[in-house]
């Protein structure tokens, strides 16, 4: 089936303030109508009819020509609006239909989805709240007595029709309805009720540019990465695990420390931000890495995260080697890199496993590692 959006973005609405029409106020660094209609291109629909006031000039040149999307001037109210929305429509085989108002930018694909999703089995759908609050009736700031909130909904849209009959119904309207389900039902249809979303707002006031903004800012921005790092075994003592010294009868030989656990998680985190490895931001031909802490490096990754926005959620280090035994020693590497990277050391793992005595790990001659980082924005 051939799937619409009808976007109305013709009202003169000031109540929100910004002296403009609230369609075209920012919020979030875009405009109210750009994150209204990336919601319905996210969910897939086919076609787009976006509804403009013939004043608004500027939108009809920035819009025009643009691919899947129509263009249909508003009329004297919401219904003439509508109606010639739908009959923008009329050429282009559509079964279902979508009206949904520009102001409300944070609908999700996923409630537009289940609208569609219902018009399969039904001619009319869309989404509602049911009233849960008290209802009052009041005047003059006083309260003048209650009202039972049985049955009662908060509608919401985008509202969903199957296209023949909603065109029909708003035909055969005389005007002045609240809303599509008011033309839908006048004309005869049952309209079912889909469980709206109550972030799915109606800018209508100043304040709700606010809400908005911290609903759009949810929507968190997940990265990960991952790391592997190898050092071969050379002359030595000790060997340097995760921050942690450990006796040995031989150390990791490298430019740096060696340290093969605490390079891999920093290149997991490198990783996770798309900022390339440890080699790229301390190139080994540059004589004053040669012997550095590796805590240099895993502070610089931890602290870039942080400047990009992220927090970093976890990280997990598995170590490869027949020895030294990492076991014994592995709550002081949780605690060393915790304090590094600026988290609870609940949120590091530090494990050791063999390679059966397999491949080089398993002849002894050096230890690999690799690691996991998870970083979160929201």
């Amino acid at each position: 089936m051939t799937t619409a959006a009808l976007i109305v973005a013709a009202g003169r609405g000031t109540r929100a303030g910004g002296g403009m029409p609230k369609q075209w106020r920012p919020l979030k660094g875009r405009r109210v109508i750009d994150w209204t209609l990336e919601a319905f291109a996210k969910a897939g629909v086919d076609l787009t009819v976006l509804v403009l006031s013939p004043d608004d000039e500027t939108a009809w040149e920035e819009f025009s020509g643009t691919p899947g999307l129509s263009l249909a001037k508003g009329g004297s109210e919401r219904a003439a609006s509508v109606l010639n929305g739908l009959q923008a429509l009329e050429q282009q085989g559509v079964d279902k239909v979508l009206i949904h108002d520009a102001a409300r930018p944070c609908v999700s694909p996923a409630l537009i989805n289940s609208i569609l999703d219902a018009l399969d089995e039904t001619a009319a759908a869309a989404p509602a709240l049911a009233v849960t609050d008290a209802l009052w009736t009041g005047a003059e700031g006083t309260v003048t007595g209650t009202r039972d909130r049985s049955g009662l909904y908060a509608a919401q849209t985008p509202q969903g029709f199957r296209y023949q009959d909603i065109l029909a119904a708003h035909l055969a309207h005389p005007g002045g309805a609240a809303d599509d389900v008011e033309v839908a039902r006048a004309a005869g249809l049952d309209v079912a009720i889909i469980p709206g979303e109550p972030d799915n707002i109606k800018i209508t006031r100043p304040e709700d540019f606010a809400r908005a903004e911290r609903i759009l800012g949810a929507e968190m921005d997940i990265r990960l990465g991952n790391g592997y790092d190898v050092h071969r075994f050379g002359p030595g003592s000790s060997v340097i695990l995760c921050g942690v010294e450990i006796p040995h009868e031989k150390s990791l030989q490298g430019h740096s420390d060696a340290d093969v656990g605490m390079h891999a998680v920093t290149d997991a985190i490198y990783g996770a931000l798309a900022q390339g490895d440890i080699g790229q931001h301390f190139p080994p031909s540059d004589p004053q890495w040669k012997g550095a802490a590796s805590e240099i490096f895993l502070r610089h990754a931890a602290d870039l995260a942080r400047q990009m926005g992220f927090t970093l959620s976890n990280i997990d280090c598995t170590l490869v080697c027949e020895y030294p035994k990492v076991g014994p020693h592995a709550a002081k590497m949780r605690d060393v890199m915790a304090e590094i990277l600026g988290i609870g050391a609940d949120r590091v793992s530090i494990k050791a496993t063999t390679s059966e005595r397999l491949g080089f790990t398993g002849r002894g001659e050096g230890i690999a590692a690799i690691a996991t980082a998870a970083l979160v924005k929201s």
